[in-house]
């Protein structure tokens, strides 16, 4: 029976091969070589990554890369084993290939984007190739995420706009959406879903949180690689989607989970894609009876996308005769009752989350892995105000900046310090202030009208 690897190989092969072939004007037959290479490395580091090479893993290289090496690998996945071939392969992930690189400098020099193209069908068959094993290691999910970190900072070092972003990129988001008030539920998105590459990017793109985007991205590659198996009705582990983010408040809690329902939608997890953010005022009534009903109407307005729950461990606050315990139970049978289109997300401060989960035995077996979301840096909390700056096409004098500096720096971080929340009181208290300061002039200029100086920045409660 073919390897199911051989369509995947196939089209790297084939999409490399036009690449470079497009690139010097020299027919596909010139490159060809080199790209059956390229995907050899790329499969056989993925394999090596955790040293286990599997009969699996072994017998699927042979078949799909075998026959094109020149000359052709005709061998058994024992001899493989015994002659150390595949000794050292997972160094290849290390760096960017001398291939890449040549896309890359290519696409800086004549703004075509080659590199976003080999970027995408590596991703798809280094996954491909994990998916090879029932369940991928967490070597393999670390190496391929190391690797696809590196590709990304390759196209940033040459200028070159990764895949999901822009020809011209705009500015980064602040990662404070979560600062303002919660809107209201959001329909669930048009189809077609965004693609996980433009999804990552713009998680990339948010100030911070750099090991919060790492576990993002593990978890993404696993879903990926399931993702892969279920399509080729292979078996498939069974893998809670509910989640447990800890931290502080205006640490970017909503606005990952509003990105992570939409990578969940993109890679089949659920139908629609769309966030619906509660608390325990609109999950718990004051009567016997009501809080069920009430409980069960949001987690039906969740269904197909994310229910996020904050300060979730107040339910399990007041008692065993609170009506928190009912909205607790109620949540568990409809996370078994419809657990293949719903992914919650429980948040809140680190020590009381703990309380919920032990509140009923059905929450440890499900919420299963925790993100923290740590206090942003003074540094970053500079650039959230920047970026709020400049997406509403504000800049700041020099002076006024040191004062921003100035007041994110004293500001107490006690628990319950508001973060990116504190930081957007800053903004808005600044524009007003700066917006009585020019609405007595008779003919301010763009640059008045558009600059932030100290006499506008002033103290606001946290």
């Amino acid at each position: 029976m073919p390897s199911p690897m051989m369509r995947d190989v196939a089209e790297f092969v084939d999409g490399i091969t036009a690449e470079l072939s497009s690139l010097s004007g020299k027919p596909a037959s010139a490159h060809h070589a080199d790209a059956v290479i390229e995907a050899s490395n790329l499969v056989a580091a993925v394999i090596a990554a955790d040293g286990r090479l599997t009969d699996m893993e072994l017998d699927a290289y042979l078949d799909s890369i075998g026959p094109l090496l020149e000359p052709p690998l005709l061998t058994s996945s024992s001899h493989i084993r015994d002659t150390d071939l595949f000794h050292g392969r997972q160094e290849w992930l290390a760096g960017p290939s001398v291939l890449f690189d040549l896309l890359v400098q290519a696409d800086r020099r004549y703004g075509t984007r080659r590199s976003n193209h080999y970027y995408e069908m590596a991703m798809r068959l280094a996954h491909v190739t994990a998916a090879t094993d029932l369940v991928p290691s967490a070597d393999e999910i670390d190496a391929i995420e190391g690797y696809r970190t590196r590709l990304l900072q390759a196209m940033d070092s040459a200028e070159v706009p990764r895949p999901g972003q822009p020809d011209k990129p705009i500015p980064r988001p602040a990662a404070a959406a979560a600062a303002g008030p919660a809107p209201a539920p959001p329909e669930p998105p048009a189809t077609p879903p965004r693609s996980v590459a433009d999804l990552m990017a713009e998680l990339d793109a948010l100030i911070g949180l750099e090991n919060v985007k790492a576990e993002v991205r593990r978890l993404t590659s696993m879903l990926q690689v399931q993702q892969i198996r279920a399509e080729r009705h292979l078996p498939v582990i069974e893998v809670s989607h509910h989640l447990v983010f800890t931290g502080n408040p205006g640490t970017g809690k909503t606005t990952v989970a509003r990105l992570l329902s939409q990578i969940y939608r993109a890679v089949g997890v659920v139908s629609k894609g769309h966030l619906v953010e509660t608390d325990r005022s609109k999950l718990v009534a004051g009567y016997v009876g009501q809080t069920a009903i009430k409980t069960r109407e949001t987690l039906e307005a969740s269904l197909g996308g994310m229910l996020l729950i904050d300060e979730a461990y107040a339910l399990a606050r007041g008692g065993d005769n609170d009506f928190g315990r009912e909205a607790i139970d109620t949540l568990v049978k409809f996370m078994e009752d419809h657990r293949d289109d719903l992914a919650i997300v429980a948040a809140g401060y680190t020590a009381e989350m703990a309380d919920f989960i032990d509140a009923n035995p059905g929450l440890k077996s499900r919420f299963t892995r925790t993100i923290s979301f740590p206090d942003y840096t003074d540094d970053e909390l500079v650039d959230i105000f920047l970026g709020l700056g400049e997406k509403s096409q504000y800049s700041c004098s020099d002076d006024a900046l040191e004062r921003v500096r100035h007041f994110i720096s004293v500001e107490p971080r006690t628990r319950g310090f508001g973060n990116a929340r504190f930081v957007r009181n800053l903004f808005e208290t600044a524009v007003a202030h700066q917006a009585q300061r020019v609405a007595p002039l008779e003919d301010p200029s763009d640059e008045m009208l558009t600059t932030l100086t100290a006499a506008d920045i002033a103290a606001v409660d946290g």
